[in-house]
């Protein structure tokens, strides 16, 4: 198990953006963002039916579609089925993230976790996505901040459905790898457990990075390195605060984060840092971690995020952050 081997470097493009999440993005600009990711090497490519009711597939694909498709690696996600019923998409139910997408396309989204859904659900992927395979397919959003209370119900019925059918699939070699992409370490901690079916690798979104890792250290990562499961690290930027955004948890940042943040530049200001190369490097820190997968919607942003890797962090940085509680003491670094 795991997906290192699979993905073909540590940097992906995360396209949850492309489907008009926040605000509405011209046709133009987003082709340009994905030509950019290609342009600079990068060949990871993570989406998800859920990002604009199919949006960001569809856009997506139109730019893959010229690529030679040995060329890179495409993960989507099963869970959600678009139908071509409309509704609002202001009026969406969509637990804790209301409102994401409500730029995105008018197609109803029906939350489907069972086998004929998620069979269902990745040839509607490939439809969009105009390719004739996936490599990776994770499980999207079997957790709290979208099913609340009933989330295990919901998580049971992907147990029973959408892995079995993935795990099968992978088994068959029609996919190359499979798991869970979720914004919560509590299902990832669940399928860790799980004598049967066993995933590859997990997507979890927002909950190692500089500003959230805490849970993710105490149990969830060190079981994923034991198994040898990787994990895809995205929102590596906590939706953007982290990247000169407003946002974070998808959310108006509140006061007591806005104020971690400039305290963060502020340290990394004095190091000659980019907050941006803090925030990447740290996510890459944990063996565990295979890959992140930041998201962005202008080219320029592409640039900027290839530049952070490469970028040069002197160990004291990290160590001052350690010494200001702004990491956790157990936390892995570049240099430490």
């Amino acid at each position: 198990m795991g997906i290192k081997s699979l993905l073909p470097g540590s940097l992906g493009f995360g396209t949850a953006p492309l489907g008009n999440m926040f605000r509405s993005i011209p046709d133009e600009e987003a082709a340009a963002t994905v030509e950019a990711a290609w342009d600079h090497g990068i060949r990871y490519f993570d989406t998800a039916p859920f990002y604009g009711a199919g949006l960001s597939e569809l856009r997506l694909g139109e730019v893959l579609a010229d690529r030679p498709r040995d060329e890179y690696v495409l993960s989507t996600k099963v869970g959600r089925v678009i139908l071509d019923e409309l509704e609002d998409p202001a009026d969406r139910d969509q637990g804790e993230k209301g409102g994401l997408f409500e730029h995105g396309r008018a197609n109803k989204m029906v939350d489907l976790y069972t086998a004929d859904a998620t069979l269902r659900s990745i040839e509607d992927s490939l439809k969009r996505l105009k390719t004739d395979r996936l490599d990776i397919v994770w499980v999207h959003d079997v957790a709290q901040d979208f099913h609340g209370d009933d989330w295990l119900a919901v998580y049971e019925t992907a147990r029973t459905g959408a892995f079995r059918v993935l795990q099968n699939l992978r088994d068959e070699g029609v996919i190359k790898a499979w798991g869970l992409g979720v914004n919560r370490v509590e299902p990832i901690e669940l399928t860790l457990d799980l004598d049967e079916p066993k995933p590859d690798a997990f997507l979890l979104a927002g909950r190692y990075t500089l500003l959230d890792h805490n849970r993710s250290l105490q149990r969830l990562l060190p079981a994923a390195t034991e198994q040898n499961i990787d994990m895809v690290v995205g929102g590596p930027y906590s939706s953007g605060i982290l990247a000169g955004g407003r946002h974070f948890e998808y959310q108006k940042a509140p006061a007591d984060i806005v104020a971690k943040v400039e305290r963060i530049k502020a340290l990394a200001a004095g190091h000659g840092v980019s907050i941006k190369a803090a925030a990447l490097q740290f996510a890459l820190a944990h063996p565990a971690t295979a890959a992140v997968v930041p998201g962005a919607t202008r080219p320029s942003r592409i640039a900027e995020d290839v530049a952070a890797l490469e970028e040069n962090v002197p160990a004291a940085f990290w160590s001052t952050l350690r010494d200001e509680q702004l990491i956790a003491s157990d936390a892995p670094t570049p240099t430490a």
